[in-house]
């Protein structure tokens, strides 16, 4: 059998049901939803992260269709081909927005080797301002100096039209922020620890504008050459994603938590 046929063989097993590969990689996965719930980043059975576990992208992993976050196992993640027009054909096919995102940029964008999408509270109300830039007010908001890209052209549901759309903004490797106006925010790394941290702080940081903004006081902007210089500090910091994650799989370890079966 050659290897398109097997790959062909394999994509038409239950995609919960698939060999259990990339199990590292599944268990970080499973520990980054577990940590969005406890954060309130998520928002009920919607929202959706996805990482690729091929050289070329294409094929990703993926939270189930309408699972709560705090339920999510490893073993739960489907196993997704960007390049597969029969995906929503399966039995336990993925969301539909979640497939016309992820899919595209999964198809798209090679360097979005992770991808997570929510509706936090603050991001999704700096998303809803009617100019949605973060300006550099500290060291949080400077992070994502000359890094992210506002999208201002919300055209409904994420299917695959608009998918394709959102996906054609990540096309510059620096960019790993949109702001997606009038709907949230969706954030890309290179691992799961890389792309969690992010969010992390994405959040963190919107939220201190919209706290900014509230005091109705003037703001005490960076100028350019400090807000690019601390992003750039921040871009070469050795191994704080890693740690970050590894740490929050410690205590859900300690707490004898089910994410990692």
């Amino acid at each position: 059998m050659s290897h398109v046929a097997k790959w062909e063989a394999f994509m038409l097993q239950p995609l919960t049901s698939q060999n259990l590969t990339h199990w590292a990689e599944r268990v970080d996965m499973a520990a980054a939803f577990r940590w969005t719930v406890r954060l309130n980043l998520h928002e009920a059975v919607a929202n959706h992260f996805s990482l690729a576990v091929n050289d070329s992208g294409t094929q990703f992993l993926m939270n189930p269709n309408q699972r709560h976050f705090s339920r999510i196992k490893a073993s739960d993640m489907l196993l997704l081909d960007a390049n597969d027009v029969k995906t929503m054909d399966h039995p336990d096919a993925p969301d539909p927005t979640a497939w016309g995102l992820h899919g595209s940029v999964h198809r798209t964008c090679p360097h979005a080797r992770c991808v997570m999408h929510v509706h936090s509270i603050h991001a999704t109300v700096l998303a809803s301002l009617a100019d949605s830039t973060p300006p550099p007010i500290d060291q949080n908001t400077a992070t994502f100096y000359n890094r992210y890209v506002i999208d201002d052209h919300f055209g409904g549901l994420a299917f695959e039209e608009e998918g394709a759309r959102c996906a054609s903004l990540l096309s510059d490797p620096k960019i790993k922020v949109m702001i997606m106006g009038n709907h949230g925010i969706l954030v890309i790394g290179d691992t799961v620890a890389d792309t969690f941290n992010r969010l992390y702080y994405f959040e963190r940081a919107a939220e201190t504008y919209i706290r900014a903004l509230q005091t109705g006081q003037s703001l005490r902007v960076l100028s350019d050459e400090i807000a690019e210089k601390t992003a750039q500090e921040l871009d070469d910091y050795p191994g704080q994603a890693e740690r970050h994650l590894t740490e929050l799989k410690a205590i859900l370890d300690h707490e004898n938590s089910d994410y990692a079966s």
